[in-house]
Parts: C-alpha cells; sequence; structure tokens
C-alpha cells in the first residue's frame, strides 16, 4: 500500500516545472491528481499521462491563477471530477524582475495576484472540502528570506505575504488536524531559471552546495509534509535552498 492511496491532491500551475514534478510524485505515492494550467494545454497532458504511469487518475483544469473565480471552481471541480479532496498544493507562479524604479503598478497587480491572492482563493474554497487531517503546502522562494542581488524586490514581496498566511491559516485549522506548510525553493533547474542559465553562475556562487536544486527535491519535501510523516509539521517554512539563506 502506498501512503497516499485513497487520497485526491490538487496541484495549480501544475503543467510544468516544479508543479509537474509535484504531481507526479503524488500519484506515484498513490493519490489521484488534479492540476491546473493557464495556457499549455499539451504539457498538462503530458503531465495526465505521467500521473497515469505511476497509476492514478488525473484531471487537468484551465484556470488563470490571477482570476479568483476561477481558482476557485478549480477546487470544486477536482472534488466533483475526482470525489474528494485531501490535498491542496499551492504552487502557481510568474516570475517579473526589475530594480524598484522599472518597476509598475501593473507588474505588483500580476504577482500578488498569482502569488498571494490566488492562495487565499484556492485555500478558502478548499476548506470546504479538506476533511480533518487534510494537507495544503504553498510552494514560495528564498527570496523572501534572503535577497542576493538587486532587482527582486516585487518578487520578494509577494512570496513574503505566504509566511503570515500560512502561519496564520495553520493557527485557523490546527483544531481539525489539518496541516499547513509552506515551501521555499532557491534556484531549481526549471524552463523559468535553467541551471544554464544567463545568471546561473551568479546563482550558484551563494549557494553553500554550489549547484542547482532539481524539481523533484522540492517534490520530494512536499511529499514529506502531505504525508503521515509530515502529520506533526504545521505552519512551518521549509527551505530548500542549497544554503542560500544559510
Amino acid at each position: 500500500m502506498q501512503k497516499l492511496d485513497g487520497k485526491v491532491g490538487l496541484v495549480t500551475g501544475g503543467s510544468r516545472g516544479i508543479g509537474a514534478a509535484i504531481a507526479t510524485r503524488l500519484a506515484a505515492d498513490g493519490a489521484d491528481i488534479a492540476i491546473t494550467y493557464n495556457t499549455a494545454k499539451d504539457r498538462a497532458d503530458d503531465v495526465l499521462a505521467a500521473v497515469a504511469v505511476a497509476g492514478g487518475r488525473g484531471v487537468a483544469i484551465q484556470a488563470n491563477a490571477a482570476d479568483h473565480a476561477a481558482i476557485s471552481a478549480a477546487v470544486t471541480e477536482t472534488v466533483e471530477r475526482l470525489g474528494r479532496l485531501d490535498i491542496l498544493v499551492n504552487n502557481a507562479g510568474l516570475f517579473i524582475s526589475g530594480e524598484i524604479g522599472e518597476a509598475t503598478v501593473d507588474h505588483y497587480d500580476e504577482l500578488m495576484a498569482v502569488h498571494a491572492r490566488a492562495v487565499f482563493s484556492a485555500t478558502r474554497a478548499a476548506v470546504e472540502h479538506l476533511p480533518d487531517g487534510g494537507r495544503i503546502v504553498s510552494i514560495g522562494s528564498s527570496l523572501a528570506d534572503r535577497v542576493p542581488a538587486p532587482g527582486y524586490s516585487l518578487y520578494a514581496m509577494s512570496k513574503s505575504a505566504l509566511i503570515g498566511f500560512t502561519k496564520g491559516v495553520a493557527r485557523d485549522l490546527g483544531p481539525r488536524g489539518i496541516t499547513v506548510n509552506l515551501v521555499q525553493p532557491g534556484s531549481i533547474d526549471t524552463e523559468m531559471n535553467p541551471a544554464d542559465g544567463d545568471h546561473a553562475d551568479g546563482e550558484r556562487a551563494v549557494t553553500a552546495l554550489g549547484h542547482y536544486g532539481t524539481a523533484e527535491d522540492i517534490a520530494a519535501t512536499v511529499a514529506h509534509l502531505v504525508g503521515d510523516s509530515g502529520r506533526y509539521i504545521t505552519g512551518a517554512t521549509v527551505t530548500v535552498d542549497g544554503g542560500v539563506t544559510a
């Protein structure tokens, strides 16, 4: 018996990168998985194929994470199509950089809508369906704790909001045994931040381990938190960054 047999998880932004790795790992651990995607339906279909190979049922739901109604509806659709919801992983994200003199209100609104409001929207909708003992994990960034270079002020701001939200919701849902945690990746080799990209050498230079992590490293941490072994961890921030914040 796998540790997540009988469970259903929803991973927002699950069509690529870290989200895809999380969806595939949770399916390998026995869960049925719904993912949301914005425009990359072909990539979402690839993830569903990987979920099927792992032995799980998979559902892909088109939803723009910046749209409160769409992301809330995705939670409801997950329950309707897969029968329940035990695990919510708030992963959807985008990247906008630039020093403060270049930042605009539109940049602020985009980042906060996806990184903060979408997490609220999905979590608020999920609370009505999660059973006692359910799991919520959000994906933040180590930039919330340390900004080692210029150009990340708004991005860091939007991810920092998740620290307080995670602690508050952990208190709200603790009496129901629902754990709420935050995973903060550092430099992870994905399309958004490739290990052979223009800024990769600089990022490696500020890590203690001297190299990028993989999406599977983040997925393994999420799997621990949503499994039985994570039952006494809540309100926590788990930083997986190769020692950037050491």
